[in-house]
């Protein structure tokens, strides 16, 4: 692989490694990566090698086929004797099955996992050089509000208009960016999200949709894609750009839960400055974004499954938890 890196990557190699994960000198770690993020993953094995860790890395062109039917024998196994591991590659299309089989043996195995699906250079540059101490601080404020909360009310000046009925019975997540063994997190990190109970009304995504229809569409700002939801299922989705429209019909009726409200977040990382058309990042801008399809349910308790999950984002929010405002225009009203 490249040994050599472009220094300005090593700010956020190093957040990711030692801040973030928290990698000790005793620990194994997995790097899983592919030919794109090579340079990448050179730096994220160069700030492992400074700790003191042992690892091993893994391009995905030089054990399997793209894309990928199935998380390779020889990945899965290495993770299995691992404390730590790191993904980071460019997705292909029909690959979310390998992932999930990655995901659920770090669940099994409590293992700290960091998510960096499409990651690039902006985003090591960006996103990746958060203060997520600062990060997790507003997190954890926020997830003191919604968890005592029956509901979450957002709109937006672009025409959202969303209810979100909690259930009591669901847990809420934070992935701030400090990853622990009770949730492997996306990095950069800055969300807390839940599955809901139930999600009514209009979702203007007029920032990015998710998974592979990410890199194909970009920024949606020009031609937004609105979502109408009732009794937490997708309804009616419509825009301009009638490819959009039609591609993500087709992915939220891949099975009989695609279309289903798996999960409802708010993205907390107020480092960022800007959308930047990939959901990686994006997912965590300050705002309400919520995913069609699987739940994470080993983690929020939801009792269904689905073998698809898409997030999209909205902007410029105004968020009530029951009747407290904490959201006016896309700022939080609350102090980090």
């Amino acid at each position: 692989m490249t040994t050599t890196f472009d220094a300005e990557l090593t700010p956020g190699a190093r957040n990711a490694v030692r801040v973030c994960l928290g990698v000790q000198p005793s620990e194994r770690v997995t790097v899983i990566a592919d030919r794109a993020c090579e340079e990448i993953a050179a730096s994220l094995v160069h700030e492992i090698e400074e700790v003191g860790a042992r690892h091993r890395l893994f391009l995905l062109e030089d054990v399997a086929e793209r894309p990928l039917k199935a998380l390779p024998a020889i990945v899965a196994d290495d993770m299995e004797r691992s404390h730590v591991s790191i993904f980071a590659a460019q997705v292909q299309k029909n690959e979310l099955h390998s992932r999930m089989q990655m995901t659920d043996i770090v669940n099994r195995r409590r293992m700290r996992h960091a998510h960096m699906v499409n990651i690039n250079r902006q985003i090591m540059l960006e996103g990746m050089r958060a203060d997520f101490m600062k990060v997790d601080r507003l997190s954890a404020k926020v997830m003191g509000l919604v968890t005592k909360a029956e509901r979450v009310r957002a709109r937006s000046a672009a025409g959202t208009d969303l209810v979100a009925d909690l259930n009591p019975d669901y847990r809420w997540l934070k992935t701030s960016g400090l990853i622990s063994p009770d949730k492997w997190g996306n990095l950069p990190g800055g969300e807390i999200f839940t599955s809901p109970g139930n999600v009514n009304g209009t979702f203007v995504i007029d920032g990015v949709v998710g998974d592979y229809l990410c890199d194909r569409f970009g920024l949606l700002g020009d031609a937004p894609l609105t979502a109408v939801i009732r009794d937490n299922r997708l309804v009616e989705a419509t825009s301009e750009n009638k490819d959009l429209e039609n591609a993500f019909w087709r992915y939220t009726h891949t099975d009989e839960n695609s279309d289903r409200v798996g999960e409802f977040a708010i993205g907390t990382n107020i480092e960022l400055r800007d959308l930047i058309g990939h959901i990686l990042q994006d997912e965590k801008f300050p705002g309400i974004h919520i995913a069609f399809g699987d739940p994470y349910g080993s983690h929020t308790g939801a009792n269904w499954s689905s073998s698809t999950h898409i997030d999209v984002v909205g902007t410029r929010f105004d968020i009530w938890v029951d009747d407290e405002p904490i959201m006016r225009e896309g700022r939080f009203l609350i102090a980090a």
